[in-house]
């Protein structure tokens, strides 16, 4: 069951990885079938059920491209 949940703004990712390295669940992905406005293949999760809302994620993204919220957001 999910205890947190991520939104990702495709536009700012800059396709790092750092996001899919630092996941402990390994639910991020680069989505290499997209590319956004920038070039750049954007993260996408995989299985937001399965996201604990770490925020391990958000912190390591250096473009400030995730936010991570709980369930009730």
């Amino acid at each position: 069951m999910a205890k947190g949940r991520i939104k990702i703004d495709e536009a700012s990712c800059k396709g790092c990885g750092l996001c899919v390295v630092f996941c402990p669940k390994k639910l991020l992905v680069l989505d290499t079938e997209r590319v956004n406005d920038r070039g750049y293949n954007p993260s996408t999760i995989k299985n937001m059920s399965e996201c604990v809302g770490c925020a391990s994620c958000g912190k390591m993204c250096p473009e400030a491209a995730i936010t991570v919220m709980g369930m009730d957001q």
